[in-house]
């Protein structure tokens, strides 16, 4: 076995924990997200509104993505997607 499959061995209990835990608080995660985009909103003074909504919702789509793959399976499609 190579190095990389015994890395890939032992960390897989550590993202079962990681995604179960972001599941179970991304409710948590997207207040956060949110929080953090309305205080970079205002440091720039609103100068780059579209672009921090842009960049906050492709972040939210992305641990959405994490938090809800399935072992094994693969992750749902991004919303929008024509597949």
């Amino acid at each position: 076995m190579g190095f990389l499959h015994q890395m890939k061995a032992k960390l897989a209990p550590a993202k079962d924990k990681v995604q179960d835990f972001a599941h179970q608080h991304e409710g948590r995660v997207d207040q956060g997200l949110d929080k953090a985009a309305r205080m970079v909103d205002r440091g720039t003074k609103g100068k780059y509104s579209d672009r921090i909504q842009s960049g906050t919702g492709k972040a939210k789509d992305a641990f959405g993505r994490f938090a809800h793959r399935e072992e094994g399976g693969t992750p749902p499609p991004p919303p929008g997607s024509t597949s």
